[in-house]
């Protein structure tokens, strides 16, 4: 049988390489590609937003089977193109990619479904997403200092009502002598003061909240803010709404509790009605060691993630898969694919914080290095509607990917910068090294592979232990280099260490 894969990156590869260990495959294809699924498989350069010549090459090459990696295709209907051409396809249905392509949609199911996830307000405009935020109690209590006009102390129960009182205080055409002015604000028992406007309400909002911020819409991984204070709260709604840095992804916004807890990954192979869990992960989405600096798409993974003990895999599965499967079902949008539902684990219990449509990245380069099974007859027993035949065999072993990014990542980076030591790192022992953002680029003494992307590999690793798997991956890519290449060098310290880097706040 011949298999297309679509997508460009590090998911891709690795399916790729997966589908290709199947005796009844006979060539992989993969649209676009990169430098990596080029020597796993066959590149075909259509872009995946193309279906019309997605369909026509499908037709043209015989292809048995294809299997979509990125979520936009999916959103866009890429699925139903096929399907309406009578050819088979994994993946979703564009009503029920919906899952992922809109966060509302998502959240409204979970609680029409009684699923367990974070309370949230949808907002549509910045106005009122803005207010909302500015309403958020910080008791503080006020004082005029000086020669102003305001007299009296004021306590303030919103940030709003504090900022008003500020600028009451302080305005300047009522103070006579520039400078003469002050306001104190009082937290506890803890007095600041100040002679500006701006310095006093860049203090109150510096007062700490749990919310998160997201653009509605595909946003590749970004449109998400975890919001320490009040002012990144309303920088990401300006970001988001007003800046429009996401485009329409950003026409609503959905404001929710920042859960706190430990999270992880759980994807589960469905037909709409069979549901079949894969062994779980665990994602690292920050971009520097200890957890900090901002979201990216993944910065490393492994599996199995051990917080995720059989007892609480039982609960997710009985509170959260079957019910959005079920859920899914009753709104006439019958779901048939991979669902990828990222958890916290709270000490309420497991609750979501998102579902997406496709292979999680770099969650399913872990995940797929430890499976013994066959992908191909999963996946078609998927889009044939008999899961309920197949049973997945597992590797025991652990294993851990530790993505390499370029300079710059998650910002702006540059591209072409040339790769070495590929082969050295893949030379280790149980060792594979997927390209996530390579391509290759003719130079007068051969090809050579260059970057191409934000995150340019996924250095994966299998062994006895964590710490095995672990070593060999961060050996393997230490062995390679490029100008400006970076990785975090604590990817599975949780597994290691669970007190290590506990995750404790929302970065889905």
């Amino acid at each position: 049988m011949n298999v297309l894969v679509i997508g460009k990156g590090g998911r891709e590869h690795a399916l790729c390489w997966k589908l290709g260990q199947s005796p009844r495959v006979k060539t992989v294809y993969c649209a676009p590609g990169n430098a990596g699924t080029a020597r796993d498989a066959e590149n075909v350069p259509i872009d995946p937003k193309d279906s019309k010549e997605l369909v026509r090459f499908a037709k043209a090459r015989d292809v048995g089977l294809t299997v979509v990696g990125p979520e936009e295709p999916l959103v866009n209907g890429l699925v139903d193109a096929f399907q309406r051409e009578g050819l088979r396809i994994f993946g979703p249905r564009k009503d029920a990619a919906e899952l992922e392509g809109s966060k509302i949609f998502a959240k409204e199911l979970m609680r029409q479904a009684g699923i367990p996830t974070a309370e949230f307000r949808v907002f549509r405009g910045a106005p009122d997403a803005e207010q909302f935020i500015l309403s958020r109690e910080v008791a503080l209590t006020l004082r005029p200092r000086g020669r102003t006009p305001v007299r009296g102390t004021q306590h303030c129960r919103t940030a709003a009502e504090a900022i008003a009182a500020i600028e009451a205080i302080l305005d300047p055409r009522e103070v006579l002598v520039p400078g003469s002015a002050e306001v104190e604000i009082d937290e506890r028992g803890k007095r600041r003061s100040f002679k500006t406007i701006e310095e006093a309400r860049r203090y109150v909002l510096s007062r700490p909240i749990g919310l998160v911020i997201k653009a509605d819409g595909l946003a590749a991984g970004k449109g998400v803010a975890v919001c320490k204070d009040l002012g990144e709260a309303l920088d990401a709604i300006d970001q988001i709404m007003v800046r429009r840095e996401f485009g329409r992804a950003g026409d609503r916004v959905l404001i929710e509790e920042r859960l706190d807890g430990v999270e992880a990954s759980v994807l589960a192979l469905t037909d709409g009605r069979t549901i079949i869990p894969l062994e779980s992960s665990q994602d690292h989405k920050r971009a520097y060691d200890g957890d900090e600096g901002p979201n990216t798409g993944g910065m490393g993974a492994y599996s199995p993630a051990t917080v995720l003990t059989p007892e609480l895999m039982a609960e997710v599965e009985r509170e959260i898969l079957v019910p959005v499967v079920h859920a899914m079902k009753r709104s006439r949008r019958a779901f048939r694919g991979v669902l990828y539902a990222g958890i916290m684990l709270t000490h309420q219990g497991p609750k979501v914080l998102e579902f997406n449509v496709r292979f999680g990245d770099p969650e399913i380069q872990a995940i797929l290095m430890r499976l013994r099974s066959d992908l191909l007859d999963a996946l078609e027993a998927v889009v044939d509607e008999r899961l309920d035949t197949i049973t997945l065999d597992w590797d025991p072993r652990p294993s851990v990917t530790v993505v390499m990014a370029a300079e710059g990542y998650p910002g702006p980076y540059e591209r072409g910068r040339p790769i070495n030591g590929l082969d050295e790192a893949d030379r280790i022992e149980g060792v594979k090294v997927f390209h996530a953002g390579t391509t290759t680029r003719n130079e007068p003494q051969g090809p050579r592979i260059v970057t191409d992307g934000g995150r340019v590999l996924n250095v994966t690793a299998i062994g006895e232990t964590v710490a095995e798997a672990r070593e060999r991956a961060y050996r393997a890519a230490s062995s390679i280099r490029f100008t400006g290449g970076w990785f975090r060098h604590d990817i599975a310290d949780r597994a290691l260490n669970p007190k290590a880097s506990s995750g404790e706040d929302e970065t889905a």
